[in-house]
């Protein structure tokens, strides 16, 4: 047995590689950019009208000047025009390029238009007001986007103003999630007295949407020779698998015996952490790979996550492990998050606990307020908390307002 430090170390020591696809930009959100979004020019790329009013060129107004002449209308979207009486002014538009032999914009609500004279109705006026100046956000060449960054509609916004109709991602790998065991039957199911419906896997892809995984699902009974068959073809055919059940110590629990018999190999079982302690984690390298193996993108090694079969178990170990796995795979830097303890606990026995709780926010700082659950198979539980906070095994004792680690899966 093996602690979360060490377990997580482990994870993260064997990482895939992603590869990098193209695709349509407006297809790309919750993607990892795998390439740097540059400017294409500046930006703005003109000196942009602010307000809609008039533009002037200041001296004028330094000297004292209030009634200007209305040369023209700059409109937006129209090229650049120029003044040419510089006493003169010209009505602009919000977005306009700054008519030539301006510099100085003043809203309508400032200036009084009779016929064709603007008076002005200030006293002061800083020149530049109310423009844009081009390059004053970014420069041509400048990197709007760093690569690696989860991609949100606020990209989707600069992808688009630069241009780029198509943008590199990282591929997501190709997943399974498989349950086991005889007690379960399908959603659509009427259970017996004796059975229960299946909900792990279905709450495990909907973890992974989190990071645009479509994950597939199966279900496998407790038979050990059908273990080994369809695990047999899905190690060949999937870059990692995701398990939920069968690992702890019953009879029954044939996957470690299993997974060891196909040359998968075993990196920990047990972790000193509660809920989740029997998981498992290997890897296996899929040696004598066939060349349309390699064509398609096969990687040569696939890890394999065997949470406990308990809802809460296997909710805190996708969480704590598998996301920290993929992110590090895809490159994506993952910011710890903290927050404060707003009640009293205490937890006796030598394991790293995660607590369920509930995220209040108080005088501007994240309270977690413990939930009180029924064990790691309560799974209704999960609906009346927002995440879990990690506590050291190290101490038995943990007060209000300590500060601790957050694994928050719900957005408030």
């Amino acid at each position: 047995m093996i602690s979360v430090q060490e377990a997580l170390k482990t994870i993260l020591e064997n990482t895939q590689d992603f590869e990098v696809e193209e695709i349509p930009f407006l297809e790309s959100v919750g993607r990892v950019l795998k390439e740097d979004i540059v400017a294409d020019r500046d930006f703005p790329p003109f000196n942009r009208v602010a307000m809609d009013g008039i533009a002037i060129n200041h001296r004028f107004f330094e000297h004292g000047v209030r009634d200007f002449k209305i040369e023209g209308i700059q409109p937006a979207g129209s090229p650049q025009e120029k003044m040419d009486n510089a006493a003169n002014c010209y009505e602009v538009m919000t977005g306009a390029v700054l008519p030539e032999n301006t510099d100085t914009v003043i809203r309508y609500e400032d200036v009084e238009i009779h016929s064709l004279m603007a008076t002005v109705k200030l006293d002061a006026l800083e020149k530049g007001k109310n423009i844009h100046i081009q390059g004053k956000d970014r420069k041509q060449g400048s990197i709007l986007i760093p690569k690696n960054r989860v991609i949100t509609a606020a990209e989707i916004g600069v992808i688009a103003t630069v241009g780029k109709s198509t943008v590199e991602v990282a591929k997501t790998p190709k997943m399974i999630i498989v349950s086991t065991g005889d007690e379960l039957v399908e959603v659509n199911e009427t259970p017996e007295a004796h059975q229960i419906r299946r909900s792990n896997a279905f709450t495990l892809v909907s973890l992974l949407e989190k990071w645009n995984i479509k994950a597939e699902t199966s279900h496998i009974t407790d038979d050990k020779e059908q273990l080994k068959s369809k695990i047999t073809n899905y190690l060949n055919e999937y870059d990692a698998l995701l398990f939920s059940g069968a690992v702890s110590k019953g009879k029954f629990d044939y996957l470690p015996e299993v997974l060891e018999e196909l040359g998968v190999e075993k990196l920990f079982h047990r972790v000193t952490q509660r809920p989740g302690k029997p998981f498992w984690f290997g890897i296996t390298d899929a040696l004598g790979m066939s060349a349309r193996d390699r064509e398609q993108g096969k990687k040569n090694s696939t890890p394999i996550f065997a949470f406990p079969g308990n809802p809460i178990s296997t909710y805190v170990n996708c969480l704590a492990y598998f996301y920290p796995w993929f992110a590090k795979s895809a490159g994506v830097e993952l910011k710890e998050e903290i927050v404060i303890l707003g009640d009293d606990v205490s937890f006796k026995p030598e394991l790293t606990y995660f607590l369920q709780v509930k995220i209040e926010i108080k005088y501007g700082h994240l309270v977690a307020i413990p939930v009180k659950g029924n064990g790691s198979g309560d799974l209704a539980s999960l609906v009346e908390a927002d995440g879990f906070i990690q506590l050291p095994k190290e101490q038995t004792a943990f007060k209000k307002g300590e500060i601790y680690p957050l694994l928050r899966y719900r957005s408030f």
